[in-house]
């Protein structure tokens, strides 16, 4: 299977990043792709924090989850929609939401982000728990190239989230990590989900300064089970594609079967 990431640089206008987020799944299909994800906060990444709670969508209805059924049928491509704010029962909160729609535009998968990013060091800041209900269920899901885990962000710091997933083939984690972490920890913690899971793993993220002044790290990426850097972007808006080589990582998994040796008991 082919698969890509897209790159965005998300602005505070919704339709602004509809009309970007259309036009790089095009180009990701127009170079084959059979699966592509958004990164996080592709449909907002508004001028403060609270911004994004007045675009809630109720679950499996709204102007966001229609665009990504749409698309993914238009486009026959399973589409894992990055993620989306959906209501939660708080109504100052909402549920940072990775919606995945197979290709006749069916939701096929949800998975609300766990683990919430707090950061602090001089004048920036961050709290995601002041606006973002944290979610409470390990998501994975079954396709033909076996199953895929389901991460986002922040989720990428706890490695017991995606071994909780069982064996997968492929690790998807869109994110918008900031440009402060993402310059010392992103890549070295992608290769080592990769490694240790001795899965693809295919990141999508936010690429560049944002209306609000935010700028964030980018550097989408498709890494392979041995944890070789495939392909990736550094800055600015576009695609990232590769092709999955599942008779190499099942080859890996066989001369170094670091999953069969796990000793948890111990």
């Amino acid at each position: 299977m082919k698969v890509a990431a897209i790159q965005m640089v998300s602005v505070s206008n919704p339709d602004t990043n509809i009309q970007t987020a259309k036009r790089l799944l095009q180009q990701a299909k127009s170079l084959g792709a059979e699966l592509a994800v958004l990164p996080e906060y592709w449909s907002i990444m508004g001028l403060r924090d609270t911004d994004k709670i007045a675009y809630a969508e109720q679950p499996t209805s709204g102007v966001l989850q229609t665009f990504l059924a749409q698309t993914a049928q238009e486009l026959q491509m399973k589409i894992i929609g990055g993620t989306i704010p959906l209501a939660s029962n708080d109504e100052h909160k909402i549920f940072n939401a990775c919606l995945v729609f197979d290709e006749n535009g069916k939701q096929i998968s949800r998975y609300d982000k766990i683990h919430l990013f707090g950061f602090s060091h001089g004048d920036e800041s961050y709290q995601e728990s002041n606006t973002i209900q944290e979610g409470n269920q390990v998501v994975s899901f079954d396709t033909e190239i076996g199953r895929i885990g389901l991460g986002i962000c922040y989720d990428l710091r706890f490695p017991e989230l995606f071994r909780q997933m069982g064996p997968c083939s492929l690790i998807v984690l869109p994110a918008a990590f900031t440009y402060t972490t993402g310059q010392a920890h992103w890549e070295v913690l992608l290769r080592a989900r990769a490694i240790e899971n001795q899965c693809y793993v295919l990141a999508s993220a936010q690429g560049g300064t944002h209306d609000s002044g935010r700028r964030t790290w980018g550097h989408s990426m498709i890494i392979d089970p041995w944890g070789k850097v495939v392909s990736r972007l550094d800055d600015g808006e576009g695609v990232v594609i590769a092709d999955l080589d599942l008779a190499a990582m099942h080859t890996i998994r066989a001369n170094l079967p670091a999953l069969k040796h796990r000793r948890l008991a111990c």
